[in-house]
Order: C-alpha cells, then sequence, then structure tokens
C-alpha cells in the first residue's frame, strides 16, 4: 500500500490545489503527481516529500506539463480571432487549451474522460488549438501516468494523440515538424539547467530569459532543473530526436506555481504528421536531489535508450 504525503509537509498557498475536486493525485511515498480536470487533464502537480511545494507552473494553458502538437502550414486567421501574437501559425493542438484573447488567461481544453487508481493517472481530451480563443482542434489526446516500478520518485508518462482533420482542411497535406514530447513548465526558482552526461556528470546550461528558448542536445537524453536547497526534477525522454527547447521566462526566483515567470523544457521529435495520424510516446520525470536523479536516469538509460516512438497513418495522407 503506497502512503500519501502527510498533510503537514503541504505548504501553505498550495492546500487548496491538492484538495480541488477536480484534481486526481497518486503518489508512492516520494513524489506526488497529479491531473487536473479543469486544466485539460494534464499534469499539474507534481512535489516530493523533500520539497512539498508543486513545482509545476499553471499559470495559464500554454504552461503546465503537457502534450502539444504541429502539423499543415502556417495561417494567418486574425479575422477569425487568433491571437495577433501568434498569426500566422500552424495547426496547433495543445492539452491545456488555447492563448485566449483581450487580457484573459485563456480557455482550457474539454476532458472527455478523467479517473484514477490506487497507482495510476488517465485522461482523455479533446485539446484546444493554441493560436485560437476557443476552437477545439479535430484531435484526441490520451494520457496514462503511473510510477516506474522499483524506482522511487520516477513517474512515467505514455501519451498518444490521434489526429482526426478533415482531408480538405485549409491547413494541407502532411509536413514533418517538431513535436514536444513533452512541453514541461516548472516554477521558476528551478533556475540551475543541466543536461545528464551518464554516471553522475552533468553539464551546466545557460539562456537568457525567452522566447525564444535556447537549444541544446543532452546526449543522454535527460535534462534537470534544480532550486537552490538542491532539490531537482529531471525530464527523461529517449524518443527526443532532435535538439531541446529550454530555458527561464521572466525574472526572480519565484516559487509559485501561478505566477508569470517559469522554467521550460521540451524534449523535441520530428514526426510527419498527416490528416489522420496517431502519435503515441513516452517519457519519465524524476523527482529528487542531484545524486538520487542521475542513479535514477542512468537506471532508465538502461532500461530505456533504444524505445522508439510509434507512429501510423490512417488511409492514405
Amino acid at each position: 500500500m503506497r502512503t500519501c504525503i502527510p498533510i503537514v509537509f503541504l505548504c501553505i498557498h498550495s492546500l487548496a490545489a491538492v484538495y480541488a475536486a477536480d484534481l486526481l493525485t497518486i503518489d508512492d511515498g516520494v513524489v506526488r503527481v497529479g491531473i487536473d480536470r479543469e486544466k485539460g487533464g494534464a499534469i499539474t502537480w507534481l512535489s516530493s516529500h523533500e520539497y512539498p511545494s508543486n513545482i509545476v507552473n499553471v499559470a495559464d494553458p500554454g504552461r503546465l506539463i503537457q502534450q502539444s502538437y504541429y502539423a499543415g502550414r502556417r495561417l494567418n486567421r486574425v479575422i477569425e480571432g487568433q491571437h495577433k501574437a501568434w498569426s500566422p501559425w500552424s495547426w496547433n493542438p495543445i492539452q491545456g487549451g488555447g492563448v485566449g484573447q483581450g487580457g484573459d488567461s485563456g480557455t482550457w481544453s474539454r476532458v472527455t474522460q478523467f479517473r484514477k487508481t490506487e497507482s495510476s493517472l488517465y485522461s482523455e481530451t479533446i485539446p484546444k488549438l493554441w493560436d485560437m480563443a476557443d476552437e477545439e482542434a479535430d484531435a484526441v489526446m490520451r494520457q496514462w501516468s503511473t510510477f516506474e516500478p522499483d524506482m522511487a520518485g520516477v513517474v512515467a508518462v505514455t501519451c498518444e494523440f490521434q489526429a482526426m482533420r478533415d482531408k480538405e482542411d485549409r491547413w494541407g497535406g502532411p509536413t514533418k515538424n517538431p513535436q514536444e514530447t513533452p512541453a514541461c513548465y516548472f516554477t521558476r526558482n528551478f533556475d540551475d539547467v543541466r543536461s545528464y552526461l551518464g554516471e553522475g556528470r552533468w553539464r551546466k546550461e545557460a539562456q537568457p530569459p525567452g522566447p525564444p528558448w535556447g537549444k541544446t542536445m543532452p546526449p543522454r537524453k535527460a535534462m534537470a532543473m534544480f532550486e537552490a536547497s538542491g532539490q531537482g526534477v529531471a525530464v527523461f525522454s529517449p524518443t527526443a530526436t532532435q535538439s531541446w527547447n529550454f530555458g527561464p521566462h521572466g525574472s526572480g526566483l519565484s516559487d509559485q506555481p501561478d505566477v508569470g515567470p517559469c522554467m521550460h523544457v521540451a524534449p523535441i521529435d520530428r514526426v510527419l504528421m498527416g490528416h489522420q495520424t496517431t502519435y503515441r510516446f513516452r517519457y519519465w520525470l524524476v523527482i529528487g536531489d542531484e545524486t538520487d536523479i542521475a542513479k535514477r536516469l542512468d537506471m532508465l538509460w538502461g532500461k530505456y535508450s533504444q524505445e522508439q516512438s510509434q507512429v501510423t497513418h490512417k488511409n492514405s495522407q
């Protein structure tokens, strides 16, 4: 039986979020992870026994730890309500939701399935197009979150994206686009960025506030971000094939999850995305100090370094 993190470890400003009716969480005694029905079913909570505050930035639908995909040609649809800062833009369904208009904080995606077991979370989402105020994409996102067996503090996440575009839609034919696997946004205090080199070795990464984001190629398909006390969060994405995006946004070292300043990292894969493509991949989140994270990343590399994403195309693209 896994035990929950005691309430005494939860910071006061986070209590309401933990017990929100639409937040489902699981924990393995070391790490707690949660998904939110009101925020597209994306991962909106990540904490540990040693760092009980929420690590995930949830300031708007473009943050979170979430699925985000790109396809088709870039279009100017400002006359239809496309945000001017994101025009022209390609077909970009994201799990969180759309950017919104008129100074609002965006519109959240619709969740159609949302459930948990003792050790797993599942969501199914109709995503919004990022560049529009409130437009659903012809697509479905599914996500399974659980714990890696025999690795305390390691969350394993399986993502599945199913495009269901009309073959005559305005974005045109199949294109080979960079895909975020996944897009991650953490609180701004996790500002010590490192790529993992294996066997306990790290490479410091530096980047001024963006966007645009920095780019780097971590040789072990893993990057971590640490805060001042030494606690960190790492992303291991073995199916990434391109340089990763990373960097800070905004100034200051806030530990608040609902403010603008944040840290970003996104492994990148390049995938031919057609009108009716299904894309499936896995990634892992590792929580702990430098020593713990390095040990877990070495174990994950030994098990999953050859993992590949799965891409299928229905009928003619």
